[in-house]
C-alpha cells in the first residue's frame, strides 16, 4: 500500500489489526506518492491519496473510491509564547501567525496536498476576515516546509510553534488546536465553489484547485486478498476512530469500477 502521510497512523494501527493479510504500507505526501507510481518507482496493490484530483492529474486511473474527508486546523504548542496567545483566544489566530516571533510549520505544496491546502486556507482567510495583508503571501516562510511525515516531529520537538494540519492528525496525537471556520477549512461540500477560487501550480506545471478535502483510493492489482483489504480500507470503522469524517454517501465510486467491488 502506498498511502498519504495523514493516513499512515490509521492504516498501521487501525487497518492492520482488522485484516488477515500482511500489509506493507509506505507513506508519502500524496503528490510525491502519485509521482512514484506514475514514474514506475513503485508498484503498489493499493494507492490511497489525500486529494482525489491527483488520480487524474498524475496517475490517470480507470476508477477510484472516495472514502473519507477531513478539515484543516491550526495545531499549536501551548508552552510557547505563540501557543499561549492561540490558546487564550486573545488574538485572532492569523494575527498570531503573522508575528515575527511565530514559526509556522507546513508541508511542501509540490509534494503534498496539505501543503497547497495550507495556502488555499490562508488565501480564503484573507477574504473571510478582510485582512489588510495577503495571508497567503505574508504567513508562509520557505524554511518552514517539511515532508508530511516529518512535520509532526518538528512540532513535537519544539522546532516550530504551530502547524497547519488535518484535524485527524491533531486529534490522534492529542494536540491543542484552533478550529477554523468552514469557509476556510475545506471541509464543507456546500462551500466547494468558494474553495474552488483558489489554485496552485505544482512543479510539473499541473494546476490543482481548491476543493473539499476528500481521500480516494484505487486497487491496482486485484486478487481475493487485495480486494478484501481494499474493501476494509475504504469502509472500516477504524476511519472514524482515527479522526476522519465519513459522509453517508461514502464510499463513492467514480469511473469503470470492477463488478467484484460493486456487487
Amino acid at each position: 500500500m502506498l498511502v498519504a502521510g495523514s493516513l499512515s497512523n490509521a492504516v498501521e494501527n487501525g487497518l492492520r489489526p482488522a485484516v488477515d493479510a500482511r500489509l506493507q504500507p509506505e507513506a508519502h505526501g500524496s503528490a510525491a506518492a502519485a509521482r512514484l507510481v506514475a514514474d514506475g518507482g513503485k508498484d503498489p496493490d493499493i494507492v490511497s491519496l489525500a486529494d482525489v484530483t491527483l488520480f487524474d492529474a498524475l496517475l490517470s486511473v480507470d476508477w477510484l473510491a472516495e472514502f473519507a474527508t477531513n478539515a484543516l486546523v491550526v495545531a499549536y504548542d501551548p508552552d510557547t509564547g505563540a501557543g499561549r496567545r492561540l490558546s487564550g483566544g486573545r488574538d485572532p489566530w492569523y494575527e498570531v501567525l503573522l508575528a515575527e516571533d511565530t514559526s509556522l510549520g507546513r508541508t511542501d505544496p509540490d509534494l503534498d496536498p496539505l501543503g497547497y491546502r495550507t495556502l488555499f486556507c490562508l488565501e480564503l482567510a484573507t477574504g473571510y476576515y478582510g485582512t489588510d495583508r495577503d495571508l497567503r503571501k505574508a504567513v508562509p516562510e520557505p524554511d518552514q516546509r517539511y515532508p508530511e511525515t516529518q512535520l509532526l516531529s518538528q512540532f513535537e520537538t519544539g522546532a516550530i510553534d504551530a502547524a497547519v494540519v488535518y484535524r485527524n492528525m491533531a486529534e490522534q496525537r492529542d494536540y491543542d488546536y484552533v478550529d477554523l471556520p468552514a469557509e476556510i477549512d475545506l471541509s464543507d461540500p456546500a462551500l466547494a465553489e468558494r474553495y474552488g477560487t483558489t489554485s496552485y501550480e505544482l512543479a510539473d506545471e499541473t494546476v490543482v484547485s481548491g476543493d473539499v478535502i476528500s481521500y480516494g483510493s484505487t486497487l491496482r492489482n486485484e486478487s481475493e486478498r487485495t480486494r478484501d483489504v481494499f474493501e476494509t480500507h475504504i469502509t472500516g470503522e477504524y476511519l472514524t476512530d482515527f479522526g476522519f469524517t465519513v459522509p453517508d454517501d461514502y464510499p463513492r465510486y467514480t469511473g469503470n469500477v470492477p463488478e467484484s467491488l460493486t456487487d
